[in-house]
């Protein structure tokens, strides 16, 4: 039987070393599900409960993979389902393929039935590289350059293929005019990149002047934890980490701050504020005010950065050098050049501000609530989480918590939805990820209006795949307040207005009761003294779990840097008739008062 266009699509990921593509079906890739159907599970078809999710689990497996991601969809409402995931890959900078159907090329420009203008809805998202195969002789050339580029530019990629073409018998490019063959799928490796050896010294000169040195890393410096360390230890530096940098080195080493930001810590808060040197390396972090001062163009602290992308140099705070390379081998290279201070005063200060930070945040999270409080949930874990585990959050108040609470150790692997910080990306993560590394476990921390906005289905994906994981282990904790928390306090601190339930109030339903009709194990936690025994079971578990606590919404996930302007427009809250009132402020200053008192009980 000839082979159709579908067919060898499937076998040209196959040749990428795609194992799973993440999808839901319809009649515009009909000719796609049927090659499915004929290639003995190689790669197999993932069928998440909605095209949203695929992109997402596409995103995840990209994440802790550091491969391509692969999702599939429909035509017209399945295509515009990717969206979301897609626009998460290229803000955070992650390659996923997407695959498209289209309706047959007959019916194009006819407004058939789930007839949309393709080009158009992916030309922003998928920028990089966008495809149409309309004969199937573009096939191996359209494939492996959307991979190529996914990979080496770090972005999301479209290949669309109308329903007929599916179905097409496939012929290869023959050697002819406007014909084009392709390379193959040969294994692309990243270039090394050093800046040259005049910039490295400019750069040595600034940061050896320096007596109080800042780092801040991101996820672009993964690749070189020992030599950020190296750097780290010469100059005598605090490393505050970006968000989507949280897992790039451990929080037991005594100088590494934490996050930075709104949802950082008091300690590198404290280390920006402070530092005369700042040398920033993989990272794009976004919110200037949170990096050393700067007025009328002069800045506090002389900086230097690293980013293997030009193009984000010297974009966020007024830099003296850009060096432009990969992190690695940029330090490496910059190492012999440097000599730090001898007098190790700012490294002991910053050690003392993050020792005394983590017995405060110890503190506040054993501050009672009603009836557990959302931040000993992350505590608890981080004090059992298993040195191979990877944790994905969600957006909303669970990324306060996860962002200063969890303590990255191991080989520890973390994220989120960064920077386009979507709602819903948690539990697809975490599928992602087992199937990425299915002898590992897998956590997803949400909060529930996320559980209930796209990820309660998805429970029924982990169900339905989980035999497949070596280790079985994937724990999804519900941070169940019935409240769409972050959004009830950005209004209390940034609008000065009063809770409104109509929009922040969440209809109650048992996330256990709906993990147990799927089949997965799961417990509720309603008494905060049962969340250990909580997580060691579930960590424990034969299967996937579902952790329901019940926890206070009423804890503030305020940074500990918050403005007397934010505290004053949370009081005007207050006055204005917020219905939790008394025990808002209540909880409030017994949470903020742990930060200046963390020993008094």
């Amino acid at each position: 039987m000839t082979d159709t266009v579908g067919d060898v699509l499937l076998a040209r990921l196959r040749d990428w070393g795609v194992e799973q593509v993440f999808a839901y079906p319809g009649d515009g890739i009909n000719g796609l599900v049927t090659a499915f159907g004929r290639a003995d599970d190689d790669p197999s078809f993932v069928q998440v409960r909605h095209e949203e999710m695929a992109a997402f689990a596409a995103v995840g497996q990209a994440k802790f993979s550091g491969g391509v991601g692969v999702c599939a969809a429909t035509s017209g409402p399945g295509a515009i389902h990717l969206l979301n995931g897609l626009y998460d890959a290229k803000l955070d900078h992650v390659p996923v393929v997407a695959i498209v159907g289209q309706t047959e090329r007959t019916a194009m420009g006819s407004s058939f039935q789930q007839e949309v203008d393709l080009h158009t809805l992916f030309a922003d998202v998928a920028s990089a590289y966008l495809v149409e195969v309309n004969v199937p002789e573009q096939l191996p050339n359209a494939v492996d350059r959307a991979f190529r580029t996914a990979l080496t530019r770090r972005a999301p990629t479209a290949i669309i293929v109308p329903a007929d073409v599916q179905e097409a018998a496939y012929s290869p490019p023959a050697h002819e005019f406007k014909h084009v063959p392709s390379g193959g799928t040969t294994v692309l490796r990243a270039p090394t990149v050093v800046p040259p050896d005049d910039e490295l010294d400019r750069a040595a000169e600034v940061l050896n002047t320096g007596s109080k040195v800042a780092i801040l890393v991101g996820q672009g410096a993964r690749g070189a934890v020992a030599e950020v360390t190296s750097v780290a230890e010469v100059l005598g530096a605090g490393v505050a980490k970006a968000l989507l940098g949280k897992d790039v080195l451990p929080d037991d080493l005594p100088w590494v701050t934490g996050s930075i930001g709104l949802l950082g810590t008091r300690p590198s808060y404290e280390l920006m504020r402070d530092c005369d040197t700042l040398l920033m390396v993989g990272t794009s972090f976004p919110y200037s005010q949170f990096l050393p001062a700067f007025k009328d163009g002069k800045p506090q602290a002389r900086a230097v950065q690293i980013d293997l992308d030009g193009g984000v140099v010297g974009m966020r705070y007024p830099t003296e050098v850009t060096l432009v390379g990969d992190a690695a081998t940029t330090l490496r290279a910059l190492l012999p050049r440097l000599s730090g201070p001898t007098d190790r005063a700012w490294r002991e200060t910053v050690e003392s501000n993050v020792a005394r930070w983590w017995e405060t945040l110890d503190a506040q999270a054993m501050v009672d609530a009603k009836p557990v409080n959302p931040m000993r949930i992350v505590r608890e874990l981080s004090q059992r989480l298993p040195a191979d585990a990877i944790v994905a959050a969600d957006s909303g108040s669970v990324a306060n918590w996860y962002a200063r609470l969890l303590k990255v150790h191991g080989d520890v692997r973390c994220s989120l939805s960064g920077t386009l910080a979507t709602m819903g990306a948690a539990v697809p993560y975490a599928i992602g990820a087992k199937f990425a590394h299915p002898d590992r476990p897998a956590i997803a921390l949400v909060g529930d209006g996320a559980m209930q906005m796209n990820n309660l289905a998805e429970l029924l994906t982990i169900a339905r795949y989980a035999h497949r994981w070596s280790d079985p282990r994937l724990v999804v904790c519900v941070l169940h307040n019935n409240d769409l928390t972050q959004v009830s306090w950005e209004l209390r601190a940034m609008g000065g207005a009063p809770r409104f339930d109509e929009s922040q109030a969440l209809p109650d339903i048992s996330y256990a009761d709906f993990a147990t009709a799927a089949g997965l194990r799961a417990v509720t936690v309603d008494d905060p003294d049962r969340l250990g025994a909580a997580w060691d079971a579930a960590l424990a578990a034969d299967r996937p779990t579902v952790i329901d606590v019940h926890c206070d919404p009423d804890v503030p996930p305020i940074p500990p840097h918050a403005t007397p302007e934010q505290a004053i427009s949370v009081l005007q809250a207050v006055l204005k008739g917020d219905p939790d009132a008394r025990h808002l402020v209540a909880q409030g200053v017994r949470t903020k008062l742990r930060e200046f008192l963390p020993h008094n009980g």
